[in-house]
């Protein structure tokens, strides 16, 4: 069954919901739909003390670790942690309180070709029990390509079930944002969601376009039970109007 799996987005410091595709290094700000005046601390006790479980927590880019390291340590055990992950500081990262790292940016070059090695050394360094692969992605020609950098940066890596064969000995969890309308409360991406649920041999949870407790249904139907769901900017505890947190905490208690 489909379950919802929190988020926290981390930007300069601060709690945001922002329209994924906007994210640049070319100076310009991003489009944010949330700001929130509350500390990471807070929404992660929150999440601990409503038990849901393997949600994550998301540095977009730099300024954001000793918000990571409040949240992580509101939850110890409770939390994953993405953005900037690489060999070298994944174990930091566990021992902060991560129940794992996730990882895309570090798995390729500068011109977006795979690094297996690098991949070798993440499952050395933390084991493939401990390492979720983001395969956040962009529609393309070939369907969808996986993205780096913030999503800037599109990959020679396609997401479809070759991807996700090869790279499964490797991890224990995918996670997928759909960038195109990561923020925009305009509905998931069937297509994406469809696809990754006719796969459905390890855990996956997708980000992207939720807008209602109808999308929800719909990630169920259309994921066929085997994909899980984070909701950002059409969350009430994000300033967003339509779905509840209180309806995804019961979501979740009624189909546990």
């Amino acid at each position: 069954m489909t379950k919802f799996r929190p988020c926290i987005d981390l930007h300069h410091g601060q709690v945001k919901q922002i329209v994924g595709g906007t994210l640049r290094d070319d100076g310009e700000g991003p489009s944010e739909n949330f700001v929130s005046e509350k500390p990471s601390g807070w929404f992660a006790a929150r999440f601990r003390d409503d038990d849901l479980k393997g949600g994550h927590v998301i540095k977009l880019g730099p300024g954001n670790d000793a918000a990571a390291r409040e949240a992580l340590s509101a939850w110890p055990g409770g939390l994953q942690i993405g953005g900037g992950i690489t060999p070298g500081n994944a174990r930091e990262w566990l021992e902060a309180g991560a129940s794992h790292v996730i990882v895309t940016s570090a798995l390729f070059d500068g011109a977006g070709k795979f690094l297996p090695d690098v991949l070798e050394m993440f499952v050395k360094e933390v084991g493939e029990e401990r390492l979720v692969i983001d395969l956040s992605c962009r529609r393309s020609a070939d369907g969808w390509t996986v993205a780096m950098n913030r999503w800037q940066t599109p990959t020679e890596m396609v997401v479809d079930h070759a991807t996700l064969d090869r790279l499964a000995p490797h991890c224990a969890e995918f996670l997928i944002h759909a960038a195109d309308v990561e923020g925009l409360c305009r509905g998931i991406d069937v297509d994406l969601v469809s696809l990754l649920g006719g796969w459905g041999k390890l855990p996956m949870t997708y980000a992207g376009g939720a807008a209602s407790m109808a999308d929800v249904e719909l990630m169920e139907w259309a994921g066929q039970g085997v994909v899980d769901i984070t909701v950002g900017s059409a969350l009430d505890i994000f300033g967003g109007s339509g779905v509840t947190y209180g309806e995804l905490v019961e979501w979740n208690r009624r189909t546990a």
